[in-house]
């Protein structure tokens, strides 16, 4: 009979397991994951209801085989899901999933392992499932995600019409339990060589080979006027899209070339082998069952890995593994050579080092100058400071901030950084500009619609503010929100209508019989920025103005948004509002908004929503898990502001340092 896919996850792991490698001690993310999965580590001897846990079949597991197979223990073995991280694990970067096996261990041609036997029992029909399957082969396309991840996109591809043939590292357990050796390898080229004799053959190395860390099985003697070593670090994907065959050991990539759209030859007895979606040498005499890539990729990357999320501490699916991976790889890909940062506050410095500094140093240059000493890195200029380095991207806070005010020294959970210009400048074009013209497919919308469902729930906005919520006069309700009138976003977004004053003697004369509910900005409030209207206007033009007013409780309570370039705009049309524009910001310009002043020409997409906020909360900022200090996903920060945190105490005291030292501002 079929075998549950539930049965088989829950089937045959005991919860106490007894290990004898040092490794387990020395590495926390496989204790983590473990724990999570539900099981506990024990030194000693197990009994025979219990387990022991082995790294897959590396030189150490024969002491753990032996006390199994002497106890009667269940042996269970690990290895590293097929998304592992942005570096390898030589590198020092843990594992993000493990495959937990109580069969054996997939890349083992000889026996049966767990994933196996989920592509040899499991239903794998459900629609759903395999829904998920195509859907996660198309993101790992789209994101450039691989087991491994320390390549660059950016790098340009060899032209196109080659033969690819993958090398592995030597001894690899993959290699000498797949029915193959060094002599395999030889053997391939060779017939890669016959095969195509007049076709370019690129050699791709192994990244822990390029790395420095183990041989491969090609060198430059392999070389010849049609064969060439490949060592730089290209994507693999990229890699595949140019190749018209490929060849393969047992590596993983060889699965990737499936995932791809290959057929490729594979010389050992990989997992992904004996299925139909190979062209096997050796194929594993078991696997008679014909399988999609769907259905494959269901197994491998649906059903049998252990996902952890490292944020949450807990386990998680694919898709959030994906989420999580996609925010660390960008994160290694934009930081890797460093940033010279100038135009930065001086209380920012810690948290931006933190932020940006994971993979590259971040120096700061002294006010507005630049970074001095060769190499400093990709030059950033925070967006509104003046003086901006050539050829310095510009960096701003992202749309889901903080519980703060960054006036009030608050770090932030999001920023941007824009290649082109700065989202809040209409007057040229900008990354966030491109991002939002972008077509979306299928999965970046399921995504978007489920964030946006949580960001209403929590009710979150910029800045999270604590307010009240008044009671609001009957009638058709125009919320009208204050702005900072000296703000970048004013001066570049509003230059015809540039005071709150103005615009409330706008909405108030094209609104004359209604409700006209007035909120000052925070920061205004506060006396830190300039902006305050006076009170005999306030008393002739608004109905109601509420202070310190929870700003998204009234954007629920109205029908309706006027604004020049207000945020709180933008937060409007996620809640299905009407919004009108005095201004030009981000979000108008698109027809999602109407508009009373003239769109930049370039704005000539008609996005819908969800490619709006996709493009403004998920591909254009980057966002810090406050807890961790990982890199993570938009998900994560929603988590995080739906919850109060607090501000380290000096920055705390620094904030009311200022509050007394400044003026107000009127």
């Amino acid at each position: 009979m079929p075998l549950s896919d539930a049965e088989d996850m829950a089937a045959g792991v005991p919860r106490r397991l007894f290990f004898y490698n040092g490794g387990f001690l020395r590495q926390p993310r496989l204790r983590h994951i473990l724990k999570a999965a539900g099981h506990s580590l024990h030194l000693g001897l197990p009994r025979a209801e219990d387990g022991v846990v082995v790294w897959g079949r590396s030189p150490y597991a024969n002491r753990g085989e032996a006390v199994a197979a002497r106890t009667g223990a269940t042996l269970i073995r690990l290895e590293d899901a097929f998304l592992r991280s942005v570096r390898t694990g030589r590198a020092g970067e843990p594992p993000l999933g493990l495959i937990i096996d109580p069969v054996g261990v997939h890349f083992d041609g000889a026996r049966p392992s767990r994933i196996e036997r989920l592509l040899q029992k499991a239903a794998l029909d459900d629609a759903a499932l395999l829904a998920r399957a195509r859907q996660g082969i198309a993101r790992l396309k789209a994101l450039d995600l691989s087991k491994y991840n320390d390549f660059d996109i950016a790098l340009p591809p060899p032209a196109p019409g080659y033969v690819l043939v993958i090398d592995q590292t030597r001894g690899d357990a993959s290699i000498t339990h797949g029915a193959a050796s060094a002599r395999t390898f030889r053997e391939m080229l060779a017939v890669a060589r016959i095969e195509n004799p007049k076709a370019r053959i690129l050699i791709k190395t192994h990244p822990e080979t390029r790395a420095g860390f183990r041989a491969g099985h090609y060198s430059a003697a392999d070389g010849d006027a049609l064969t060439e070593i490949v060592t730089a670090p290209h994507s693999p994907w990229a890699l595949l899209e140019g190749a018209i065959a490929v060849y393969t050991v047992s590596s993983l990539m060889g699965y990737e070339a499936i995932l791809a759209g290959h057929r490729p030859r594979v010389f050992g007895q990989p997992f992904y082998a004996g299925w139909g979606l190979s062209q096997d040498e050796a194929p594993p005499p078991r696997r008679e069952r014909r399988l999609t890539r769907a259905q494959i990729f269901a197994v491998s990357h649906l059903l049998a890995p252990t996902w952890f999320d490292p944020c949450r501490a807990r386990l998680c699916s694919f898709e959030e593994a994906v989420d999580q991976l996609a925010a660390q790889t960008r994160a290694y890909r934009e930081d890797g050579h460093g940033y010279a940062m100038t135009g930065m506050s001086r209380w920012k410095h810690k948290h931006l080092r933190r932020f940006y500094g994971g993979y590259g140093p971040v120096r700061f240059g002294s006010g507005s100058g630049a970074v001095s000493g060769s190499g400093a890195g990709q030059p950033v200029h925070w967006a509104s400071k003046p003086d901006r380095p050539t050829g310095a991207w510009r960096m701003e806070d992202g749309f889901l901030r903080s519980r703060g005010l960054g006036a009030k020294l608050t770090p932030p959970l999001s920023l941007v950084t824009d290649r082109q210009g700065i989202y809040y400048d209409p007057t040229t074009p900008s990354d966030l500009e491109a991002l939002i013209a972008q077509p979306l497919p299928d999965h970046d919308r399921l995504r978007i619609e489920r964030l946006l469902r949580d960001i209403r729930k929590a009710r979150l906005s910029k800045y999270n503010l604590a307010g009240t919520a008044p009671a609001l006069p009957r009638g058709h309700r125009i919320l009208v929100p204050g702005q900072v009138e000296d703000d970048a976003s004013i001066r570049m977004g509003s230059p015809e209508t540039g005071s709150n004053l103005a615009l409330l003697t706008r909405a108030r004369a094209e609104n004359p019989d209604a409700v006209i509910i007035y909120k000052p900005h925070p920061d205004v409030e506060a006396g830190l920025r300039k902006g305050s209207v006076p009170a005999d206007d306030l008393a002739r033009l608004a109905d109601l103005v509420c202070q310190k007013t929870d700003g998204i409780a009234l954007i629920e309570a109205c029908d309706e948004v006027w604004t020049m370039t207000s945020l709180m705009g933008f937060e409007a049309l996620l809640r299905g509002k009407p919004v009108t524009c005095l201004g030009m910001p981000f979000y108008a310009g698109w027809g999602l908004t109407r508009d009373l002043m003239p769109q930049p020409p370039r704005r000539q997409a008609r996005p819908d929503l969800w490619q709006l906020a996709h493009a403004a909360l998920i591909a254009y900022p980057r966002y810090m898990d406050p807890l961790t200090g990982l890199p993570c996903p938009p998900e994560i920060a929603v988590e995080r502001l739906a919850q109060p945190l607090r501000t380290g105490l000096s920055l705390r005291l620094l904030s009311r340092l200022q509050d007394l030292a400044k003026p107000v501002r009127r």
